[in-house]
């Protein structure tokens, strides 16, 4: 089928874009208010902005012509804390998803204890295996539309120990990642493929 986005209305452009566009990473991200009342939303429209600089971004739409919470929470107080979500807390993330009033604490919610960050005011979700503690470097809003994407410097990264291979690297199965499908589906890796990258060699010359 062909598919004129520009003719589609809102949600049909959404349902086709959140449902090819899969498995999307998972941004579980926690946020304070001016007040110091406590934030955590999934988000799936997360990704590596930069490795050098470390920056990671998410994108967070509005409601009632207002920005989500956790946009505006990371806006006013200059930070966030991203977290990596495993398989274990995939309910507590569907519940921390609820689009509450602004006074509701989602960590109570979802039943999730905190601990303190080191450098930005939002707590971390103690359960995480993975959390970064990102300050706020600049936001921009996608012209025509009510999504912010907000992009924070990664200061400092919290990963569980038995997560860290000898040589650095993350250990994927044992991290148990989960991912954003569409609709009410999600995902976990299933099947990994370890593939090297091929090294370019010039075609022989007749």
């Amino acid at each position: 089928m062909r598919f004129d986005l520009d003719t589609m209305d809102a949600r049909g452009r959404y349902k086709l874009l959140t449902g090819t566009v899969i498995p999307r990473p998972i941004g579980w991200i926690a946020t304070v208010d001016e007040e110091g009342r406590r934030n955590v939303a999934p988000f799936s429209y997360f990704q590596i902005a930069s490795a050098s600089p470390p920056v990671l971004l998410f994108s967070g739409g509005s409601r009632d012509g207002q920005a989500k919470d956790s946009v505006r929470n990371a806006l006013a107080t200059g930070g966030f804390v991203a977290h990596i979500a495993d398989a274990t807390l995939l309910e507590a993330v569907n519940l921390s998803s609820v689009e509450a009033p602004h006074e509701i604490d989602e960590f109570t919610y979802a039943g999730l204890d905190d601990e303190p960050s080191e450098l930005v005011s939002a707590p971390r979700v103690k359960a995480a295996p993975v959390a970064f503690e990102c300050e706020l470097t600049h936001h921009w809003e996608v012209p025509g539309g009510g999504n912010t994407v907000v992009f924070g410097r990664v200061r400092l990264a919290h990963v569980r120990d038995d997560l860290v291979l000898e040589d650095g690297r993350i250990d994927a199965r044992a991290l148990d990642p989960i991912a954003r499908l569409a609709g009410t589906l999600y995902g976990t890796l299933g099947q990994i493929v370890d593939m090297a990258r091929p090294t370019w060699q010039a075609p022989p010359q007749d």
